[in-house]
């Protein structure tokens, strides 16, 4: 018998300024699932929404269709010289996968993280409640949520968010310590779940939206062969990956 969420609400925002592409608009659908099961929770990703917390979300602008949901095909995923360099780089760096946890070692992390990139790009820093990072990274994680820890000489230096389903890996959300940049971590911790995918025979790791004008998310066809969501599927369509269609 097939498990049911306790509760699902569904709703869309308002309009507002694009977070991808200051000038566009953006209006995003949401569904707040509780107890969401694994089957559901791998069909909506399939289909292209994101998981943060017990929220699902994925863009629905009436103008623009340039978020592309782009997934790696890490059973075809062969490892580049850079890409060894990376991993070689990473030789003491230690992980850990477990469910998701909150910690003060967390929060100090992601803050200092985030103040960083405010820095850096410009990214736009509102300080994280203890509560609200549980809404984001620990709550709605079920079974299938887990995290990566990255430990450096025993010290945590790296984050990563994911979920694991029977077709592959979701990569939600990665922070790290600014302090070991020269590690290449953001790389390093995508490496890594291609290695986990794998070895647990796993087919795709999920990367989310590929923007191809937006530096923060461009990178992502560099993991190549990757393949593209065609179209915005219901949970009732079929969903259609196209193969490296960029």
């Amino acid at each position: 018998m097939s498990v049911k969420p306790s509760r699902i609400i569904e709703f869309s925002t308002l309009p507002a300024t694009c977070a991808y592409l200051k000038d566009r608009q953006m209006r995003m659908e949401y569904k707040f699932i509780e107890d969401c099961p694994t089957n559901l929770s791998q069909s909506l990703v399939e289909r292209g929404w994101r998981r943060f917390g017990e929220y699902y979300s994925r863009p629905n602008c009436a103008s623009c269709n340039l978020c592309l949901s782009l997934r790696i095909q890490a059973y075809a995923y062969r490892f580049s010289k850079s890409a060894k360099r990376t991993i070689r780089k990473n030789s003491n760096t230690r992980f850990l996968i477990q469910k998701p946890t909150l910690t003060k070692s967390h929060l100090a992390l992601y803050e200092k993280y985030h103040k960083h990139m405010e820095a850096k790009k410009g990214w736009k820093h509102y300080h994280l409640s203890a509560n609200s990072y549980y809404e984001l990274y620990v709550a709605g994680a079920m079974e299938f949520g887990k995290e990566v820890l990255y430990f450096v000489d025993n010290k945590l230096v790296g984050v990563d968010l994911i979920d694991f389903f029977e077709d592959g890996i979701s990569s939600i959300y990665f922070f790290y310590d600014p302090d070991y940049a020269h590690l290449s971590l953001g790389r390093f911790s995508i490496y890594q779940q291609i290695l986990i995918a794998q070895i647990n025979k796993l087919p795709y790791i999920y990367l989310g939206y590929f923007v191809e004008d937006c530096e923060s998310l461009n990178y992502k066809a560099n993991y190549k062969p990757f393949e593209i969501l065609q179209g915005d599927p219901h949970l009732d369509q079929t969903s259609i990956w196209a193969e490296n269609s960029l």
